[in-house]
């Protein structure tokens, strides 16, 4: 079986806008955008996150750029991705990854399929009473229903606006570092993250040893400049969901 390329990340506590300045990515161009999860609107009125808890993500993304609807299975299995969905492809507006998403705490496998809009279009399904359901395309839904196929998508609201600053590119030491800052509903924590591709001869053990290697590097990186990796389990992604979820059930 092919490998797969694999997304290495790590959270930052504390002094985002300060740890932004300590990396360096004042420098860089930044990137502001906004962005908003969908949920299960029973769930959320009970302090629940059915969709995600069931390894969904539905998310949106607005400016700086095309507005982009995401939908993702994390954590799946290679034997879930079946028929077109078991490889990666590009197909304008369309793009679907398979990838590793490895941290400190857990390593699993992640596919998303990404269709890209032109900017200001998704802002009507992301107000009070629209259904952000409503923009899932028909391969978007094939790949949720082929792929995990018990999925609800009706009744659904729009959980957000979290602000997100991102820096691309940020060079720490010998590694080039993707660094996005994320505040909402009192939490703010800055994400380092960046991509291994497997090198034609790799075996499973040899490229799993260099992502290992990696993550140190980057986790070293960080900590030469004062700035602390996040002890906490859980990712940016689970963490805003449930503050946005406990925020909205009051």
């Amino acid at each position: 079986m092919d490998l797969l390329p694999v997304e290495i990340k790590v959270d930052i506590e504390g002094d985002a806008t300060g740890a932004m300045s300590a990396l360096g990515a004042s420098q860089r161009l930044l990137t502001t955008r906004r962005i908003w999860f969908a949920e299960d609107r029973d769930g959320v009125a009970r302090g629940a996150v059915p969709l995600l808890d069931s390894g969904v993500i539905v998310r949106f993304r607005t400016g700086g750029g095309p507005d982009e609807l995401v939908v993702k299975l994390r954590p799946c299995t290679r034997d879930q991705l079946v028929g077109r969905f078991s490889a990666a492809f590009d197909a304008e507006p369309l793009t679907y990854k398979i990838e590793g998403d490895w941290t400190r705490n857990g390593r699993v496998l992640a596919a998303s399929l990404a269709h890209r809009h032109p900017p200001g279009t998704l802002a009507a399904v992301l107000g009070p009473g629209a259904d952000p359901a409503g923009p899932i395309d028909p391969v978007q839904d094939q790949f949720l229903h082929a792929c995990k196929p018990d999925v609800p998508l009706d009744g659904l609201v729009a959980l957000g606006p979290i602000l997100s600053t991102k820096a691309d590119d940020v060079p720490l030491g010998d590694l080039e570092v993707d660094l996005e800052d994320w505040s909402v509903a009192g939490l703010r924590f800055l994400e380092a993250s960046l991509r291994v591709k497997p090198k034609d001869g790799d075996d499973a053990e040899e490229f799993d040893e260099r992502v290992g290697r990696r993550l140190d590097r980057l986790e070293a990186e960080l900590l030469d400049r004062g700035l602390t990796p996040s002890p906490l389990p859980a990712g940016k992604t689970h963490r805003v969901l449930t503050a946005l979820t406990a925020a909205a059930h009051g």
